[in-house]
C-alpha cells in the first residue's frame, strides 16, 4: 500500500513535469473590476470612505472626492480633469497612466502613492504631501514650478516632499 502511494505520487509529478499546466496572461483591467459604472462625470464623492476602490479607464471629469478617503485606491488609465481632490487620503494608493488636468491637488496626502506614467498639467499642489510617491521625473519637475505650503494633516513641506530643489 505504501509502495502504491508513492509510485503513484512519482507518476503524477512525472506527468505534471512532462505535461505542465500553461499559465493565463491578462490585463489589470480584466482581472480588476472597477466598482464605479462608466460615465460618473460630476459626481459628489466628498468625505466618503473610499478605500480601495478602483477607477479603471473612466472618465471622471468635474468629480468631487474632496476630503474622500482614498487610501490605497487605484486610479488606472482614467482621466480625472477639472476634478476635485482637496484634502483627500491617497496614500499608498495607485493611479497609473491617468491624466490630472486642472485638477485640484491642495491639502492631499500622496505618501507612498505610486503614480507612474501619470500626467500632471495645470494641477494645485498647493499644502500636498508627496512624501515616497513614485513620479515620474518630468512630472515631479513640472509640479515644482508652482509647488508650495505645508500639508496641515501630516506637517510636511510640499516642496521638500516632491524633492523640489
Amino acid at each position: 500500500m505504501k509502495y502504491r502511494l508513492i509510485l503513484a505520487s512519482l507518476i503524477l509529478a512525472l506527468v505534471l513535469f512532462v505535461f505542465p499546466l500553461s499559465a493565463q496572461a491578462a490585463s489589470s483591467s480584466s482581472v480588476t473590476n472597477s466598482l464605479i459604472n462608466k460615465g460618473e462625470s460630476g459626481k459628489d464623492f466628498s468625505g466618503q470612505s473610499l478605500i480601495g476602490t478602483e477607477f479603471t479607464s473612466l472618465k471622471l471629469e468635474n468629480t468631487n472626492f474632496s476630503n474622500a478617503d482614498l487610501r490605497g485606491a487605484v486610479f488606472n488609465g482614467s482621466l480625472l480633469e477639472g476634478v476635485n481632490l482637496h484634502g483627500i487620503d491617497f496614500s499608498q494608493g495607485i493611479a497609473y497612466l491617468t491624466r490630472f488636468k486642472n485638477a485640484d491637488l491642495s491639502d492631499a496626502v500622496f505618501i507612498d502613492a505610486m503614480m507612474l506614467r501619470s500626467t500632471f498639467d495645470q494641477v494645485n499642489v498647493t499644502d500636498a504631501d508627496f512624501t515616497n510617491a513614485i513620479l515620474d521625473m518630468i512630472q515631479v519637475k513640472k509640479l515644482c514650478i508652482n509647488a508650495s505650503g505645508v500639508n496641515s494633516k501630516t506637517g510636511v513641506d510640499t516642496r521638500q516632499s516632491l524633492g523640489c530643489k
